[in-house]
């Protein structure tokens, strides 16, 4: 699906032990704060195939 991307700052996991998550479309938008364990639980998942697309 075209426009559908996801902005990921890795530079916080070992500071701050968050993942922050955010539309890149809207940059002064929301940002998700994940767990650094969650966010590789879920990388795990994909790349495991466990999630269907839209």
């Amino acid at each position: 699906m075209a426009g559908l991307l996801v902005e990921v700052a890795t530079d916080l996991v070992v500071s701050h032990g968050t993942v922050p998550v955010r539309d890149s479309k809207a940059g002064g938008g929301p940002v998700l704060g994940v767990s650094a364990d969650a966010f590789s639980s879920f990388l795990e998942g994909v790349k495991a195939g466990r999630f269907r697309s839209a």
